[in-house]
């Protein structure tokens, strides 16, 4: 009986590890958990889908996050908000020693900015390695400094579709779970920063400056045909950084974030931030009305064809577990093994590493993973509500973190691939391997590692609005509490 409820995970991984996409692998291992469902639950069609139905109906607002997401990220990248970010952070000036971190704070705030890592990595990758190779730096450590800079968004960033499934799958606000994380992922970004620049400085190589116009140049024909066939919106990108774009095209990302940190509702900060886009996109002759709707279709369309149908299929997934405790003989199995709330969250955090690992793709570690460390913990900690919204909240960090972050430690992982992929066609004179992914990527590191030491040991309440509740504020339930089905 245990193996039969647990068996839609089977059907689920082996689908992904066929190389089946992740919306249809979800899809199959839902039909099948529904007639496993019915099997040992003894109910009837109609109600196991009613209930299917039920749990679906819960993150419609989701839904409508993430389509005004992907809209607002076609908007900030065809009015130039991205370009014009890359244009202001360049005029620090580039040279051996600063092209690295330059190349990692861009990245960092692009990659918030659209919410994707791949387009960010696509969009930055031919301007800092080829400024590299002119200034003659460390290829090594300004190809792990933008990987790492590029991910740092897809953790964070309000439009980041990571960041929305891997909240939805929580039950937890997207704003609350950035002002939850958010300080801390400074932090790390701090720390990266520092390290990169002493391993440039430590490097020392001879000092000697270009621009971001230069770089471009530099970016030979091949590169160009490649990026249109991957990543046609980072061509456009890089042509609004070399033609130039009036800078207050910056000032959307500002509004949309600090409204975010305020605590305004996510789906204000939305269209607040395609809202001013598109005001100071009129005055800075980069769209129009029809442009803007065309604009929006595109967004809508993309995250229906991509998050929407895979998040719909994967909290249809979840509910059809949770309907059937099939995830109970492992949660009784981490608390066991678990002597406190502290260490419980400390094996989830593992628990999302693993399913990396295994998946090879962040978003079916997040979609197959995240239900099974939801339920441990709704079903296994007793706390107030607010309590428990915070435990939330951090598996939700958890989920999202070890799915981008631990991504660049897998050497087959779909991230190190891509990043891989796109690096060598478009600067060919480098073999890229893993080690350059992940040699000099200290935000990576620093992230993964400091996010499961803050966790296990309580220093998280170092960090303001990071910290989650101890004992005896939260505990496990005692195993009698919690007896297993049969």
């Amino acid at each position: 009986m245990i193996f039969l409820k647990f068996s839609p995970i089977i059907v689920m991984v082996a689908a992904l590890l066929s190389g089946i996409d992740v919306k249809v692998a979800a899809c199959y291992a839902t039909i099948y958990g529904i007639i496993i469902a019915m099997l040992v639950e003894k109910r009837e069609f109609k109600e196991v889908t009613n209930i299917v139905y039920e749990g679906v109906a819960t993150i419609i607002e989701v839904f409508f996050i993430l389509m005004f997401s992907y809209a607002m990220a076609e908007v900030f990248m065809a009015t130039g908000v991205g370009a014009s970010i890359i244009r202001i952070s360049l005029r620090l000036g580039l040279t051996s020693k600063s092209v690295a971190l330059v190349g990692f704070l861009v990245t960092c705030v692009l990659s918030v900015a659209t919410g994707t890592s791949w387009g960010t990595f696509a969009a930055c990758a031919p301007i800092f390695l080829w400024a590299n190779h002119i200034v003659g730096g460390s290829v090594a450590l300004t190809m792990a400094s933008i990987v790492g800079g590029s991910c740092f968004g897809d953790n964070i960033g309000l439009i980041s579709d990571t960041t929305i499934v891997s909240s939805g799958i929580q039950n937890v606000d997207i704003v609350d779970r950035i002002r939850h994380q958010g300080i801390w992922s400074i932090l790390c970004l701090i720390l990266a920063a520092i390290l990169i620049y002493f391993t440039a400085v430590g490097m020392q190589f001879p000092d000697k400056a270009i621009s971001a116009e230069e770089a471009i140049e530099q970016i030979p024909e091949e590169a160009w045909v490649t990026l249109e066939a991957e990543r046609p919106s980072a061509v456009a990108l890089l042509n609004q950084v070399k033609e130039g774009v009036p800078g207050y095209m910056a000032i959307p990302l500002v509004v949309v974030l600090g409204f975010a940190f305020k605590g305004i509702p996510t789906i204000i900060c939305l269209l607040l931030g395609i809202l001013s886009a598109f005001i100071l996109g009129l005055g800075a002759k980069t769209i129009d009305f029809m442009t803007l709707s065309d604009l929006l279709f595109t967004g809508f369309s993309d995250a229906g064809n991509h998050s929407v149908s895979m998040m719909l299929w994967a909290v249809a997934f979840g509910t059809v577990m949770n309907m059937m405790n099939a995830f109970e003989p492992l949660s009784r199995f981490i608390l066991r093994i678990s002597r406190s709330v502290r260490q419980l969250m400390f094996y989830n955090g593992l628990l999302c590493i693993f399913g990396n690992i295994a998946l090879a793709d962040e978003m079916a570690q997040i979609v197959t993973i995240g239900p099974i460390i939801k339920d441990m913990t709704d079903e296994n900690v007793e706390a107030s509500e607010e309590d428990m919204y915070k435990l939330r909240l951090r598996n939700a960090t958890l989920s999202d973190a070890m799915g981008v972050y631990s991504a660049q430690f897998v050497p087959w992982h779909c991230y190190v691939v891509y990043f891989i992929t796109i690096a060598s066609s478009i600067y060919p004179l480098h073999q890229f391997t893993f080690g350059d992914v992940i040699k000099y990527n200290y935000m990576c590191i620093i992230a993964v590692v400091s996010i499961l030491i803050l966790t296990l040991t309580g220093a998280d309440k170092l960090v303001p609005l990071f910290s989650i509740p101890n004992e005896p504020q939260v505990k496990l339930k005692r195993k009698e509490d919690t007896p297993i089905s049969e």
